[in-house]
């Protein structure tokens, strides 16, 4: 029969069986589970203190007054007191404007027969595209870009205020204008110069391309056409077909700014449509 232990042999036991139990191996196994018990605590304690450290630091250090921050509308704020015995601020020094070249040309104004001045002629259009009208004749710089206000004149109970404005650069180019540049004939007469001149490329009627093309040129102030581009093109000869058709145009009836003929960037979609 059997024996029965009361105390049944661990692991380590039955590894270590009729051998060295003094090397030191056996030793660590069996206190393996103390020792990874009592890091795992230690840890834990370490880990809650450090966590803790700043709420015991704040409770320690003594606290400072602190300051409540109050929102401020600043229009409902009082203006602030006015000393009667300061003086006000010295007014801005004018702003001399930049004189441009002006011939005498005063408005129309009904008057005696006996108050009626010497007739003098008024500017030729030669003049006046050199000056603007004024009250005297002056020289003035010819490149001046600013507003030019004329002095007041009294006639009668009212006032009369003149603001002429400079000449532009004839080299400028606008892309946006008062009265635009024109085909000659209009807009109907530029389709049927388009349908009559262009010629359908070989390239893009072979593969069966359509669709538009869109040039940019400047209309000069002789109406000539210049700066010819393709904006976006369709390819197979169509883009150079549209800018040859442009650059035969006749001359444009130029756009105009403040009444003067000035260069304007002009946008032209061409419809390549195969019949």
């Amino acid at each position: 029969m059997a024996e029965v232990t009361n105390n049944p042999a661990t692991l380590d036991d039955i590894v270590f069986a009729d051998r060295n139990k003094a090397y030191g191996a056996y030793a660590l196994r069996k206190d393996y589970s103390r020792t990874v018990y009592r890091a795992l605590i230690i840890g834990s304690v370490l880990f809650l203190l450090a966590m803790a450290t700043p709420s015991i630091i704040s409770v320690l250090t003594p606290k400072e007054d602190e300051q409540a921050m109050v929102e401020v509308d600043l229009m409902k704020l009082p203006p602030p007191p006015i000393d009667p015995n300061e003086p006000p601020p010295p007014p801005p020094p004018p702003v001399e404007l930049p004189k441009v070249n002006t011939v005498k040309f005063l408005p129309p104004e009904v008057k005696p027969d006996e108050e009626v001045p010497e007739e003098t002629p008024p500017p030729t259009v030669e003049e006046l595209k050199e000056a603007v009208a004024a009250e005297k004749t002056q020289e003035g710089d010819p490149n001046a870009e600013e507003v030019i206000v004329a002095p007041e004149e009294t006639a009668g109970p009212t006032k009369v205020e003149a603001a002429v404005e400079a000449a532009p650069k004839e080299d400028q180019i606008f892309t946006v204008v008062e009265q635009n540049p024109e085909f000659p004939g209009g807009m109907a007469a530029l389709g049927q110069f388009l349908g009559k001149n262009i010629r359908y490329p070989p390239a893009a009627s072979r593969a069966n391309i359509s669709g538009r093309v869109f040039v940019s040129f400047v209309v000069n102030t002789d109406g000539s056409i210049q700066d010819v581009t393709v904006l976006k093109g369709l390819g197979f000869g169509t883009d150079e077909e549209a800018m040859r058709v442009v650059k035969a145009m006749p001359k444009w009836r130029p756009g105009k700014q403040s009444g003067r003929p000035v260069r304007v960037k002009y946008n032209l979609p061409i419809n390549f449509q195969l019949e």
